[in-house]
């Protein structure tokens, strides 16, 4: 039901706080002649409305939420409490440097902690989020070649099992994308990769693990070829929370690469937001990075480095120097962890996962690369049930909202027919993890059992199966009220 459709007219909620009888800053040609057309409700219904409105999202607050690639994990709330003191929330982002000692040592021992879990040798801080610090990353690459005065380069090499966002980066960079096929077992085609290297090679964008849910193993070779023909490694931080505190892109090869702070260090995920995707680059592209920086002088004070010391930077990304809040939870979070704690994250993130992946496997599911280990990830393709019993991914993962869990991501990667992409993050427990596996066993029962009961799933939303292609091709955001 709509609030408007809740009401009655003169009911209001204005007991608590007198409404004002004139407004008198305001020109009288730009008031209202008439009162807005809002609710006319209580305060308890409208605290009932919104509060009945939240239980209908599945979040990471209420139920196991197994999104693939999107690392959908626990925040710890002392890191958001801590972001959230006073002199924090009350600091203007003008604020002379003099009055930001405090806050400006956060940010740059949160640069120094990037640095050593990547090993990076410079960080910035300033991309507001993942997207961002992807074109940061690019933009770096060519601000790179353009100063070698090697125009020549004008390829960015993608393999298939990339992020969808990293051709969209490269096109806005300038670069034309050319596609990398992986092989049966998930890794990097090398035979294909010497062929499309050459003097047009800007670089190559991946992430590792990739979105196969495997760890390529033959990176550093990788590494090797775009490096021999001039080319730069850029690494998309969005698997970065399956590696921490384990291997460092850094010691992998790569040049450049972005983090996803709303991913893997303690910021909450989804819903549009917030974000931020700080850069780390190696000695090579230092000189390029984002600014502001911030840098400590010799007697120990902070400052705002800009183009003055930094004349090759790509510029400013944002009004000021990043998303603070969102930054602060980072710091937090890294400071709560310590190093061991880091350590655990990707040894429990892989520890569920492979748990998972076992257990589906025992019960029925094909894993798409059952003769590799999973890192954070792993795929599940139900090709076979699509076409021996009609019952889809999409299928499954409308049936597991009735079981009270959020789907894990669908049909992505592209590459693998009918698949989910699951990801448990580290921060569930075995009880919960063993929640979800009977349940898509139960799932699969019932698929096998009567498939028609899944295939019209799901049957306790209150939105049902939806017209997706009519959604998008007539799309209607108007709201007609009486």
């Amino acid at each position: 039901m709509l609030i408007f459709e809740m009401g009655s007219e003169g009911r209001n909620a204005t007991a608590q706080f007198e409404e004002p009888t004139e407004v008198s800053d305001i020109p009288a040609r730009h008031l209202r002649g008439c009162r807005a057309g809002l609710p006319e409700v209580s305060e308890l219904q409208v605290v009932r409305h919104f509060t009945n409105l939240s239980k209908k999202n599945f979040s990471i607050d209420g139920q196991f939420y197994p999104l693939g690639s999107c690392t959908m994990k626990y925040n710890p709330r002392g890191a958001h409490r801590a972001a959230s003191l006073p002199g924090f929330l009350n600091r203007h982002p003008l604020a002379p440097e003099q009055f930001s000692q405090g806050f400006m040592a956060c940010l740059f021992e949160l640069q120094e902690y990037l640095k050593d879990v990547t090993g990076m040798q410079a960080v910035s801080l300033t991309p507001m989020a993942g997207a961002q610090g992807e074109f940061a990353g690019v933009a770096m690459i060519r601000a790179y070649h353009d100063s070698q005065a090697d125009s020549a380069r004008s390829e960015i090499l993608i393999p298939s099992a990339a992020h969808g966002t990293n051709p969209a980066t490269a096109v806005m960079c300038g670069y034309t994308v050319r596609e990398i096929p992986v092989t049966s077992d998930g890794d990097v085609d090398i035979d294909a990769l010497k062929g499309a290297v050459g003097p047009q090679t800007a670089g190559l964008m991946m992430t590792n693990p990739s979105t196969c849910g495997v760890f390529d193993r033959r990176i550093q070779e990788i590494a090797d070829i775009v490096h021999g023909v001039g080319g730069l490694l850029y690494y998309d931080g969005a698997n970065l929370n399956a590696i921490l505190g384990k291997v460092k892109p850094g010691d992998m090869g790569f040049d450049v690469l972005h983090m996803n702070l709303h991913k893997t260090f303690a910021t909450p995920h989804g819903g549009g937001g917030p974000g931020s995707g700080p850069v780390g680059v190696n000695d090579r592209l230092s000189p390029f990075v984002p600014t502001p920086v911030v840098q400590r002088r010799d007697d120990g004070t902070y400052f705002w480095a800009d183009r003055d010391q930094l004349p090759l930077s790509i510029g400013r990304l944002s009004a000021f120097m990043g998303n603070a809040g969102i930054l602060l939870r980072a710091y937090a979070y890294a400071r709560l962890l310590g190093r061991e704690g880091i350590h655990r994250v990707g040894e429990y993130a892989t520890l569920n996962a492979n748990y998972m992946a076992a257990r589906l496997a025992e019960a029925g599911f094909q894993l798409a690369y059952p003769n590799r280990r999973a890192t954070h990830e792993f795929i599940v393709t139900l090709a076979k049930e699509a076409k021996e019993l009609n019952v889809t991914a999409m299928d499954v993962a409308k049936r597991l909202l009735d079981y009270g869990y959020h789907a894990p991501t669908t049909y992505f990667p592209l590459l693998i027919a009918e698949c989910l992409l699951i990801e448990p993050t580290e921060t569930e427990s075995r009880e919960e993890i063993d929640g979800f596996v009977d349940a898509m066993i139960s799932i699969l029962e019932e698929a096998h059992r009567t498939p028609e009961l899944v295939s019209a799933a799901p049957h306790t939303m209150p939105v049902k199966r939806l017209d997706d292609v009519k959604a998008a091709r007539d799309l209607d955001l108007a709201f007609e009220g009486s």
